[in-house]
C-alpha cells in the first residue's frame, strides 16, 4: 500500500535577512556566502515560535486538502528546535488547530535535518496499518534560537520556517521509504542542550564528506526498494543544506540538473522544514503533476539520512 499527499503548505517568519544584512554583524560578504553555500537570504523569527510556524503551515495544508482540522487523527512533527522539551510541538499544534479535545495522536520526531523523512516514514506505517486515516506531517524549526551569531561558519547557513503535508493511505499509489543512522558523538554536527549554552557547532568538511555519500545512498536505496531507475524519476527534492552537496548528488545520480529542485538561495538550510517547504513551493508553482514520481533525500546530525519515493 502507498500513500497520497493530499496537500501541502509552508510558512516562514516575516523577517527576511539577506547576506548583506549578515555582513553588518559578522565578518562575511554576499560573495563569500553564495560561492560556498548557494544561499542569498533566509527568514529569521523575530517573535514566532516553532509551533507558531508549524501551526500556520499545518492549518493551510489542512484547508487545501478539503478536510477540516477534526478530520486529522494524527500529527507528527519533525523538529530539533521545539520551544519546550514537553509538551511536544505536535501537541501545541494540535491545540492551536482547535482539536485538543479530540483523540488525536500527536508526537515529535527528532532526526535533525533528516527528520521530515523519518516523520513521513512513521506516518506511512501508521496509515498502512490502518491505525489512522489522515496524518498531518509537519517539519518546523526556529534554528535562529540555537545559533552563535558571532560564528560566521554557522550563522550564515540556517533559516527558520515550517512545511506541512496531509497524507492518507492509497493502495493505488507507489511509495517507499528508507532511513538509517550512524551514531556519532564526535561533535561533527551538534547542539548540546536547551536552553542553549553551547549553540550549533559543525565540522564543515566532515559534514560534506558524509552528506554527499549519504544523500546519494538515500537516492539509490529509494530506487532499489521501488524497483525503478533514475530514468523513471521526474524530480529529486533534496534537503537544502548546501548547493555543492546538491550538485554532487545530482551528478552522482546521473539525473538532469533541471530535475533537481533548489530553493536554498531564498531560505537557507531550514533543517527538517527544508523538504516540505520545497515540496509545497513546487506544488504552488504547478510543477508537480499527477502520476509523477518524486524522490526526496536528506541527511542530518546523528548522523542520520533518509530517502522517500512518492507518486504524486
Amino acid at each position: 500500500m502507498g500513500i497520497q499527499i493530499l496537500s501541502s503548505a509552508f510558512s516562514v517568519p516575516e523577517n527576511c535577512v539577506t547576506n548583506d544584512d549578515l555582513a553588518k554583524r559578522v565578518d562575511t560578504s554576499d560573495e563569500w556566502i553564495r560561492s560556498r553555500t548557494g544561499i542569498g537570504a533566509r527568514f529569521i523569527a523575530a517573535h514566532e515560535t516553532t509551533s507558531d510556524l508549524g501551526y500556520s503551515a499545518a492549518a493551510k495544508a489542512i484547508e487545501r486538502s478539503g478536510l477540516k482540522p477534526e478530520d486529522i487523527d494524527c500529527i507528527v512533527t519533525a523538529t530539533f528546535t521545539p520551544e519546550n522539551f514537553t509538551p511536544s510541538c505536535a501537541c501545541l499544534i494540535q491545540e492551536k488547530l482547535g482539536i485538543k479535545e479530540l483523540p488525536v495522536m500527536a508526537f515529535d520526531v527528532n532526526a535533525a535535518c533528516s527528520g521530515y523523512l523519518y516523520a513521513m516514514n512513521v506516518a506511512s506505517a501508521l496509515l498502512e496499518t490502518g491505525q489512522v486515516n489522515h496524518v498531518c506531517v509537519v517539519g518546523a524549526e526556529v534554528i535562529s534560537n540555537v545559533l552563535d551569531w558571532e560564528d560566521r561558519s554557522t550563522c550564515v547557513l540556517f533559516g527558520d520556517g515550517a512545511g506541512a503535508m496531509v497524507l492518507k493511505a492509497d493502495p493505488a499509489r507507489q511509495s517507499c521509504f528508507y532511513a538509517a543512522a550512524r551514531g556519532d558523538s564526535s561533535g561533527a554536527l551538534e547542539t548540546k542542550s536547551l536552553p542553549v549554552h553551547r549553540p550549533v557547532t559543525m565540522d564543515g568538511n566532515a559534514v560534506f564528506r558524509f552528506a554527499t555519500k549519504a544523500m546519494s545512498e538515500a537516492v539509490d536505496r529509494a530506487l532499489e526498494k521501488s524497483g525503478l531507475t533514475i530514468a523513471d524519476i521526474d524530480w529529486i527534492i533534496p534537503h537544502q543544506a548546501n548547493i555543492r552537496i546538491i550538485d554532487y548528488v545530482a551528478k552522482k545520480a546521473r539525473i538532469d540538473r533541471s530535475k533537481v529542485y533548489v530553493n536554498i538561495d531564498r531560505y537557507g538550510n531550514t533543517s527538517s522544514a527544508s523538504i516540505p517547504i520545497a515540496y509545497a513551493e513546487m506544488a504552488e508553482k504547478g510543477l508537480l503533476k499527477p502520476g509523477m514520481k518524486v524522490i526526496m533525500a536528506g541527511f542530518g546530525a546523528g548522523f542520520t539520512w533518509a530517502g522517500a519515493l512518492i507518486e504524486i
